[in-house]
């Protein structure tokens, strides 16, 4: 696992408190994936209601309020594959 999933990982931790009503994965782009569900964030590659790609920069924008992730999506930086109402679920919660 890169380092750069390890600290997502965690912050993604400090955003999500007490799991996620569904699931998500988050590609970051070259370096690996996290999944968020009901059991909290983790390291994995499983499959998932929906599916977030961005890579490293725009994933940690994100994370720090730098970049919204609709912003980011209709701009082309993050590709959503499955549910777009857990995904939009999702980014009510990083918002």
């Amino acid at each position: 696992m890169s380092e750069i999933v390890t600290k997502a990982v965690e912050a993604l931790g400090e955003k999500i408190d007490g799991g996620f009503d569904g699931s998500a994965k988050f590609v970051i782009e070259g370096e690996g994936a996290i999944m968020i569900d009901g059991a909290g964030v983790h390291a994995g590659d499983d499959d998932a209601d929906v599916t977030l790609t961005a890579t490293a920069e725009t994933f940690q924008a994100i994370l720090e309020g730098e970049e919204n992730p609709t912003t980011a999506f209709m701009t082309g930086k993050l590709s959503v594959d499955g549910d777009m109402g857990t995904a939009m679920k999702l980014a009510g919660v990083l918002a």
